[in-house]
Formats: C-alpha cells, structure tokens, sequence
C-alpha cells in the first residue's frame, strides 16, 4: 500500500464552525426536508481544527523538549568542567597552603623573617609571606565564586527541565481531551449517517465553514491527509468483481472534497455505496465520493475545486471508515475508468 502524507488542516484559530440552516437535498430515496441539519459533522470539523492546533502545540512542545535535553547535556558538560576546575581549586589551596610555610630551604617563611641577618632579607621574608597570603586567598574566593555558580547552574537547569516537562504533560492531556471529544462526535456523526442510510433518506446538507480554495491548480486529491487503501480493479469478497475505484483510508468526518469544478448531479442515501454524492466535470467526466457520513452541497450545486462535498464515514458495503473515490464517463456505475492514471495524467500524484 502506498501513501502520501500532507497537512490534515493547516493551523487556524479555535473557532465555531457555522452551521447553517438545512436546505432540501435531492436523492435517489426519499428526502428529509424536516427540521434543520444536525451539527455533529461541523462539531467533528470544529474538533478536528482543534486536534490539529493542539497537536501543533505538542509537537512544538516535543521539539523544545528536545532542544532542552540538548541544552541540559551541554551544561552537564559544563558543569563537570566546572567540578574539576574546583577540585584543582581545593587541590592548590592545599599546596599553596604548605607552601606557606615553606620554601625551597624547608624553613617557614616566619621562622626566616626572624633568623633574617639584614633588612633586605627581612623585606624580602614578609614580601614572599604577604605573596602567599595574597595567593591563599585569590583561590579561596574563585573557589567559593565557582562553588556558587555551580549550584545556580545545577538549580536553573533542573527548574528548566521541570518546568518543560510540566508543560508537556498539560499540552499532552489538553490534547487527549479532545481526542476523545473528537471519537464521540465521530460516533454520533456516524450514527445518523446510518440511520440516514438504512431509511434511504439524506438529511439536509451540514453547511460547512469552507475552507479557501483558490488553488492553483485546476484538480486536486479528494482528501488533504489520506493512505491509499484497496485500489482499482483490485480483488476482493466486498466486490461483485472487480473494485472500481479508489480507496483512501480517512477517518470519520475528514472532509472530501471536489477534486475539480463542477456541479453536483447526485446526492443519494442507502444502496452499496451508502451516502454519496456524484459530480459532473467539463469533457464528460464524473466523480463519485460514496461511504460518506455527511453531506455538504445539494444536488444541482455548482462546486468550485477544493470545496468540501461531504465528509468521509463507513455507509454502505464498507467495512471500516474511508473515502471511496470512482472517476466515470457516466454518472451510473459500470463506467468506472482507473482514478489514479485519471489524476496522474491531470498532474495529481497519489
């Protein structure tokens, strides 16, 4: 299996996602055109933003932590330079300490002073004393000074650390909270989706805060993060005979979207294909997005490329939530033609 990662959404403020009033939806079954559209699609889209911001905000958090942990070893080898250079500091106070009282000849410098035979000698006796002093207590305060910026260092390095770690346990937790608002929503989502399709009859489209879609570009992959799943023509017991699209493992609720502009000539609930919806491209062209949970345009809708048609889920002959995605020369099944050669000779790799 292949896959291609990209951003799920690209990082946006915490906001409500707007949801509009329901408008009737063309089916092939019934139609509920009762009450207003159910807000759990755009909760599922509102958490999703939320995880994506959150899992931004941990991975920043991880690499910090990461830099920390690089900062703290290089102050640890700091730190270790620093406890010998003061046990070279404890070592020479000792030296220079017997040094005092001695000097080339054995006799203490004091004892020098008063066998001195002239006052030179005896100027030069008190100079070498107040020299060795001088030097005692050089190294007693570098040695004090260098003790006292190690504990700094060692307390502002732990503090540090503490600190990070902290922050990292609250974005991890903040994070899991929605994940598991995210899963719940999901389930309630889907849940209506079933019920949607077991009844063959689409709830009102779930009105999206769409996201920009000036592309570039004129076609696009039908979801933004995805794994390529089972592909076409590929063999399996959930198939009559052979797959006729492409399948893209998703979660429930990620938005599809139009891979070109068009205008949507299908909605339809119930059947193999669950919730689907069909679209019409210029020379002909159709492509189908089916197993949704959530629809997002009627039928008739002109879509511009990027804009979000529905949202991915498990309705139908599906085994597990995904996208499955069918490029057609007619709106109907059977005239399914490979998607992936379709998008690659259209410049969109998979």
């Amino acid at each position: 299996m292949r896959s291609r990662r990209r951003p799920l959404l690209a990082p946006v403020l915490l906001c409500a996602v707007a949801v509009l009033v329901a408008r009737p939806t063309a089916a092939t079954g019934d139609t509920d055109t009762s009450g207003e559209t159910d807000g759990a699609g755009a909760e599922v889209v509102r958490l999703y933003k939320e995880v994506s911001v959150a899992a931004e905000q941990y991975e920043a958090g991880r690499r910090e932590a990461e830099s920390q942990r690089s900062r703290a070893r290089r102050l640890e080898r700091l730190l270790a330079r620093e406890r010998q250079d003061i046990a070279v500091l404890r070592a020479d106070l000792g030296r220079i300490a017997r040094a005092q009282y001695r000097d080339g000849g054995g006799l203490p410098h004091t004892a020098r002073m008063l066998l001195a035979k002239s006052p030179e000698e005896l100027m030069r006796g008190r100079y070498a004393l107040w020299r060795a002093d001088l030097a005692v207590d050089n190294a007693v305060a570098k040695s004090r000074r260098a003790e006292t910026r190690l504990t700094a260092d060692e307390a502002k390095a732990a503090s540090a650390w503490q600190a990070l770690e902290r922050r990292n346990d609250e974005l991890a937790e903040v994070k899991r909270g929605i994940e598991r608002k995210l899963k719940e929503a999901q389930g309630s989502l889907q849940g209506q989706a079933d019920a949607s399709a077991a009844a063959g009859a689409c709830r009102g489209p779930v009105r999206l805060d769409q996201p920009r879609t000036d592309f570039e570009q004129p076609w696009i992959p039908p979801v933004e993060t995805y794994a390529l799943s089972a592909g076409f023509g590929s063999g399996g017991e959930h198939w009559a005979s052979r797959h006729t699209g492409q399948d893209f493992a998703v979660d429930i609720g990620t938005p599809v979207r139009s891979v070109g502009k068009g205008r949507v000539v299908k909605v339809s609930c119930g059947g193999p294909y669950g919730i689907e919806v069909v679209v019409k491209h210029a020379k002909g062209y159709y492509t189908q997005y089916a197993h949704l949970s959530a629809v997002a345009v009627d039928q008739g809708e002109r879509v511009s490329v990027g804009q979000w048609v529905g949202q991915s889920g498990t309705t139908g002959n599906s085994t597990g939530p995904h996208l499955h995605f069918e490029v057609r020369l007619t709106p109907q099944s059977g005239s399914a033609v490979d998607p992936r050669e379709w998008l690659a000779a259209r410049g969109v790799q998979l």
